[in-house]
């Protein structure tokens, strides 16, 4: 009795010869795929500029807070409100990115080492608009507007007002529209 005969096998693949014929280590692509250095699986995808920064999740979005209204409560509690301004809104900027010093570490900080709060702040947020993709509106150099700006006595409200306001804008085009206190 015959056994059906099927098609032929194909012809071997350029480079599917003995070992050191053209394939390296005597490796021959099964039939069907392309050769090495031809793309396909042999070659890494091509990344997509600024896929990291969009892929990632997002977590809850801040609080709007009155840059006005903040200022005069720093001036009546005698700067006690500043440290309550860090502690919140390094939170909330971590709860969204994921990245960021947190509440409460930012609290230490501006605690132990004042002078370093504003420009870790106005880093941060800064770092927000980075990851989307966006320009930074203000950044750790920012906080010269505080210090030495505090030598100009308006420099650290102008300081104030750039990275509240930056920040306030983030969370605005994010969809927030309630403004808080605590």
């Amino acid at each position: 009795m015959s056994t059906p005969q099927g098609p032929p096998p194909p012809p071997p693949s350029p480079g599917a010869g003995p070992p050191g014929e053209g394939a390296p280590y005597g490796y021959a692509p099964p039939p069907g795929f392309p050769p090495p250095g031809y793309g396909g699986y042999t070659e890494p995808m091509p990344s997509v500029p600024g896929y990291a920064q969009y892929g990632q999740p997002q977590g809850p979005v801040g609080q709007i807070r009155p840059t006005g209204m903040i200022i005069l409560l720093f001036l009546v509690t005698f700067g006690i409100w500043g440290f309550v301004y860090y502690f919140q809104t390094h939170e909330e900027m971590k709860r969204h990115s994921g990245e960021g010093l947190g509440g409460v570490l930012a609290l230490v900080i501006a605690i132990i080492f004042g002078l370093v709060s504003p420009f870790l702040l106005s880093n941060e947020v800064g770092q927000l608009y980075e990851r989307r993709g966006q320009e930074k509106p203000v950044t750790a150099l920012t906080a010269l507007w505080f210090f030495p700006g505090i030598f100009i006595l308006v420099g650290p409200f102008i300081w104030f007002v750039r990275t509240n306001n930056a920040l306030n804008e983030y969370w605005q085009s994010l969809g927030q529209t309630r403004t808080t206190l605590v």
